[in-house]
């Protein structure tokens, strides 16, 4: 409401990052976070698919029971989702072939209230230095609202199980060195004014919204691959929205395909650190 910006101008702006969008969230099944009613009223979560239009892919996949879910990779099922008031994209960090298997594991930066964005980037740059020290790279991207996302690859055939692990360890550390800013506390009461490092999206079946993905934040922002560069040096995390992304991306190409690109992390070497 507050930009005034409607449904047509979020379909066109996937229209245009469809290249960059649609290639990570390929074979993956999607959960819809739906907001028929506009951002300022309740949403829903949406697993099981519709009655969808010819072209759109839908696959029975499931954690506790199976169900069809549209899966993710044409530009077709992006708009169609869209036409559905389902602003985010939010896939499995698994393919349909192996839905137990994770591609990646990701570290969810959440600040409380009141937390600034800078202190995001503190954590994230606690945790690049961690990730450092085991051999491993991590790729980060804002999340289109308040926090940070921090991705790294996975071995071939990893469970979900062992890249949150792998995570947890990692966040330990960080709250470890870095308790009075950074914390694992799941107790929303318990973790004061610090930044949450959440391992728990983790888990077989949850999603978190993906790289390009429109939000539904009050600045209509997208969740923008950054560089470690710009990490480093600092940024408005609300510079990057639906009306402006499209030119930075035009700029900086699709840093997100490095992810892809990455060998898995050694699962090993962290494991010698409990």
């Amino acid at each position: 409401p507050q930009p005034q910006l409607a449904k047509g101008d979020l379909l066109r702006v996937y229209a245009r990052v469809a290249p960059l969008i649609l290639p990570v969230v390929a074979d993956r099944p999607l959960v819809m976070k739906r907001f028929p009613n506009g951002v300022a009223a309740r949403p829903f979560y949406q697993h099981r698919a519709p009655d969808v239009p010819a072209g759109v892919r839908t696959e029975v996949v499931g954690v506790v029971e199976e169900r069809p879910q549209i899966i993710g990779g044409s530009l077709k099922a992006l708009l169609y989702m869209t036409q559905l008031a389902s602003i985010s994209q939010d896939p499995w960090f698994s393919r349909v072939a192996h839905p137990e298997f994770a591609d990646y594991a990701a570290f969810d930066l959440d600040p409380a209230d009141g937390v600034s964005f800078a202190r995001v980037l503190d954590v994230a740059r606690w945790i690049r230095d961690e990730l450092d020290a085991l051999g491993a790279t991590g790729v980060a991207k804002t999340s289109g609202s308040d926090g940070l996302h921090i991705y790294v690859p996975l071995p071939a055939g990893t469970p979900y199980e062992a890249g949150m692990l792998y995570c947890q360890i990692v966040a330990a550390l960080v709250e470890q060195k870095h308790g009075k800013v950074a914390t694992t506390e799941r107790s929303v009461k318990a973790r004061g004014k610090r930044v949450y490092i959440d391992c728990l999206q983790n888990i077989l079946g949850k999603t978190l919204a993906t790289a390009y993905s429109a939000r539904a934040s009050d600045y209509a922002g997208v969740s923008t691959p950054v560089t470690w560069q710009e990490i480093d040096e600092g940024f408005d995390r609300t510079d990057f929205t639906i009306v402006t992304v499209a030119a930075r991306f035009a700029q900086v190409g699709d840093l997100w395909a490095k992810l892809r690109q990455m060998k898995g992390v050694e699962l090993k070497k962290v494991a010698a650190l409990t």
